[in-house]
């Protein structure tokens, strides 16, 4: 696919972080998020980068006038959607800094956010890290990334802390990595397309002896899922999703452990796959349609299958950077099941509404 890229500023050496804002059709979400970007106390040492994956909506238009009086900016124009992937990379690719920091349009940071997140992660050792995120209208928490993998090799959630901490997964909205590091270990896997691409990021990273912290002292706002489930403004308001973003969050749950685990780390595709088709069974009771079984587990495993060649040369990639094995890996195992938000959403907002998309 084509990329074009427009220039803003200029850069006296390297920048010590290049973010990433990818936008499809989020225009409204922009002035905050680049604004935000502008008050930031290390301005002078950031790059800001917007990747419109072929918006229809004035995105371009709006980062253009929003970029043009940064020290060093650029947009780059995807002639199609790449998804959150492979539109990352593309940013990834124009990208001058020492650092990437991926960052959803939906987000918007305090002022000292950039400086304290990369002061942070490199006193602790890391090279990846993600802040402490917020909810977009308040100070109430949201996020902390992710502690670990449960007993089906799914992420296990953080909670609310106190101090910055070795963690597993920064979280995607907000993805700070050293830009070495990323294209060492294959950056973002483009057959994911989107969802689950930074835990599967996060494994790489492990498997090759590097390290990821949650910085407490950084702090970020984030709306989340204002894609899917955009109503409410600001705030989140119902529980919803797609019979898409199941497959996708199904299938690249199970390419995740596919990809990466050695040996040992291969058992937990068995009870996975027994986790997702009781889902799929429970929310075709729900929805009374067949079609979300097919679409978020049948299909889910087919995909699987078709990407059989893509596993197997992503295991011998990783095979060469690997430095940690699966034994060494369990220190991450933890009993809080990944799906204890969504039995939180349950309670909070009811019944999820599926859209059949």
């Amino acid at each position: 696919m084509e990329s074009q890229i427009e220039n803003f500023g200029r850069a006296d050496g390297q920048p010590l972080v290049s973010i990433v804002v990818l936008n499809c059709n989020g225009a409204d979400w922009l002035p905050k998020c680049f604004e935000t970007i502008k008050a930031q106390t290390i301005l002078g040492q950031i790059e800001a980068i917007m990747v419109d994956n072929n918006s229809t909506d004035d995105s371009v238009a709006v980062a253009r006038r929003l970029l043009a009086d940064f020290p060093c900016a650029r947009t780059v124009r995807n002639s199609a959607n790449l998804g959150f992937c492979e539109g990352n990379n593309s940013g990834a690719r124009a990208a001058n800094g020492r650092y990437l920091f991926f960052l959803n349009n939906d987000t918007w940071m305090e002022t000292d956010c950039m400086e304290r997140l990369i002061a942070g992660t490199e006193k602790l050792g890391a090279v990846a890290a993600t802040p402490y995120v917020l909810n977009y209208p308040d100070n109430s928490y949201q996020d902390f990334g992710f502690y670990g993998f449960d007993l089906f090799g799914l992420p296990s959630p953080s909670s609310p802390a106190t101090a910055s901490r070795e963690i597993f997964i920064p979280g995607g909205c907000s993805y700070l990595i050293r830009a070495d590091v990323f294209n060492l270990v294959g950056m973002f896997d483009a057959d994911f397309f989107i969802y689950s691409d930074d835990a599967d990021l996060a494994w790489r990273l492990g498997i090759a002896g590097y390290k990821a912290a949650g910085i407490f002292e950084a702090k970020l706002h984030h709306r989340g899922a204002a894609g899917v489930n955009p109503a409410g403004g600001i705030e989140t308001v119902e529980f919803r999703t797609t019979d898409k973003k199941r497959f996708l969050t199904n299938r690249n749950s199970l390419l995740t452990l596919l990809k990466n685990g050695q040996h040992l780390l291969l058992l937990p595709v068995i009870p996975l796959i027994a986790l997702l088709f009781l889902e799929s069974l429970v929310g075709c009771v729900i929805l009374r349609r067949w079609s979300f079984v097919r679409a978020s587990f049948w299909d889910a495993l087919r995909d699987c299958w078709r990407l059989r060649g893509q596993i197997r040369e992503h295991r011998r990639a990783a095979a060469k950077f690997r430095k940690r094995s699966d034994f060494w890996m369990l220190r991450f195992f933890r009993l809080k099941l990944n799906r204890w938000f969504e039995i939180k959403r349950l309670f909070q907002f009811g019944l999820p509404r599926v859209d059949a998309r």
